[in-house]
Formats: structure tokens, sequence, C-alpha cells
């Protein structure tokens, strides 16, 4: 049997090949299971995700200090950041604040600024997806208008880039932790809401919506019950690969001075802005919280391709 994939973009699905042998009677769950076990990037991002999950929710049993604390200001001078020792196993950094302790809650600040960035983005774009896709799907002439005239503010704000649209809400909403969380969510509505709306549109004509608009059942019903459930997973995935970008931004949009006004917060882009004028006599104030946000970055961009692969009709080989 054929299988249609939907497309981002709004295309008509592609009919690909039939499913493997071993795999047929397998629910969708088990069988994604059995792929990602196979993969080995699945793993290690997974393990990378597992880590720095791990390190943030740990951080005040992995270090005795506070975060942002300057308690040791007087160790550093214009011409000297003091560097790793037994009492600071990572040194200091420019502010007299334990590095180590700043890169474990940075590691906090991230994931919760992440999660909660791309929920908000995930519900906000699912809501308008599902309405639009819904709308367009089962909702006839007037369905017709209402996907067109949602797909095109959706349009308008995939004209503008993510992070430029970021930075411009986050600074019309000023300097805070909340305006980050709320700019980068916004930025990634658009993106969930054309998958979400392309994915149903291409489940509109699978069988079982045609049995159900003939079982004279409710087109809400329809939509809620039955094409929302099954196309709601390319979405999700989509969200993990969303974390990425997103803890990127967060870093970025503190790093441009839109994050929280402490100079010395634990967090990762601030860490980047504060190492600038230091870079030359210590150098790790800006390699350490930059190769964070990279291994972190990849762990989710791993995971997140490997779960779009193991959903991919066509990985069924």
């Amino acid at each position: 049997m054929s299988l249609p994939v939907p497309s981002a973009t709004g295309a008509d699905p592609i009919a690909v090949g039939p499913v493997a042998p071993e795999e047929a009677g397998v629910s969708l769950g088990r069988a994604t299971w059995r792929r990602l076990r196979r993969t080995p990037t699945a793993w290690v991002g997974a393990v990378i995700i597992g880590l720095f999950v791990l390190v943030a929710l740990a951080a005040p049993l992995l270090t005795p200090y506070e975060p942002a604390s300057t308690r040791w200001a007087a160790e550093v001078s214009t011409t000297n950041v003091p560097g790793p020792s037994a009492e600071h196993w990572l040194g200091l950094d420019r502010y007299g604040a334990d590095m180590a302790t700043q890169l474990l809650y940075g590691a906090r600040t991230s994931l919760l600024y992440g999660v909660v960035s791309t929920l908000i983005g995930l519900l906000a774009g699912t809501a308008l997806g599902a309405l639009a896709g819904g709308a367009g799907a089962v909702g006839g002439r007037v369905g017709a208008w209402v996907d067109a005239t949602i797909m095109r503010v959706v349009d308008v704000m995939l004209a503008v880039p993510s992070l430029l649209l970021a930075v411009s809400i986050a600074a019309v909403l000023g300097k805070s932790g909340t305006a980050i969380v709320v700019a980068i969510g916004a930025a990634q509505v658009p993106v969930f809401a054309r998958l979400l709306r392309s994915s149903m549109l291409a489940q509109a004509g699978a069988d079982y919506v045609l049995a159900a608009n003939a079982l004279g059942l409710r087109r809400s019903r329809i939509v809620m019950s039955h094409l929302l459930p099954n196309s709601v997973g390319p979405t999700i995935v989509q969200a993990t690969l969303n974390l990425a970008t997103a803890i990127i931004e967060v870093a970025a949009l503190s790093y441009l001075g839109l994050g929280t006004p402490e100079v010395a917060s634990a967090e990762w882009g601030r860490m980047l802005v504060a190492a600038q004028e230091r870079f030359d006599e210590a150098p790790r104030l800006a390699l350490l919280p930059g190769i964070a946000i990279a291994v972190t970055a990849l762990g989710f961009t791993l995971l997140g391709e490997a779960l779009r692969e193991a959903l991919d009709p066509r990985s069924r080989r």
C-alpha cells in the first residue's frame, strides 16, 4: 500500500513504496522505535540531550556556589582573569563568578527558555494549522476562504526571517527573559501552522475521512477525532528540531542585549557577551559557553532528524 508523505510547503503528497513485510501490522509507534534503535545518530542525540537535561536539573547538586555571584570579583583585574584551580575547576569569569557554576545554571536557563518558547510556538501554530487544515479539508467554500485567510497571514510571518522577527518582538516587549520566550515562540508559530495544515490536507482524501463523511459525522468531529490525530506526528518531530533552533536563538537574543539586564546572569548568550572584551587573555570565557550551545543544539538536531527519518514511510525497507 502506498502511503502519502505531506510536504511542509503545502504541496501535494508524494506516494511512496509499500511497507516492508516485517513491519506489516505493526503499530506506527513500535515501528518507529525499531528504526530508531538501529540509528546511531538517534542514540548520540539522545545521550547528549539526556546529559543536558540531567545537568540542568541537578545544577544545585553539582556546584556549591550560587549563580551570578561576584564574590571573587576582587581577584579579577583588567589584565588577568583567574583560570582553573582546585576551588574553581573552570576558573572565574570577568565578573568574578565561578565559571563552572555559570555553565551549569546556564544549561537550566537554556532548557527552560527553549522548551517554553517551543511549546508556545507549537500550541499556537497547532491551533492555527488545525483551523486552516480542517477548514480546507472538510469546510467547503467557507472553509476554503478561512484556510486562505489564515495561510496568507502565515505567509507574511514566514516572509520575515525568524531571528529578525524574534528580535523585533523582543525589542518591543523590553529586556527580560519573558520577552525572549514570547519572541522566539511567536517566530515559530508559522512553521508549525504550515506543516500541520499541509499534513491535514494530505490526509483529506484518505479512506477513513471519506468513510467518516459517508457516515454523516460532523465536520468538527472529523477534524478533531480523525484528521488531527493522524496528522500531528510530523509537527511533533519538527518541535524537536525547533528546540535546537530555540536554544541558539535564546543565546543570540541575549548576545544582542535583549535578554535579562543582569550582566553576570547565568545564561550562555550573556556569557558570550561578557567574554568579548577579555577574549585575548581568557579565550575560555567564550569557548566554553560556545561549545555548550553547539553541542546541545547538535543533540536536538540529531535526535530530530532521526525521528523524522524513522517516521518517514520511505525508510521502511
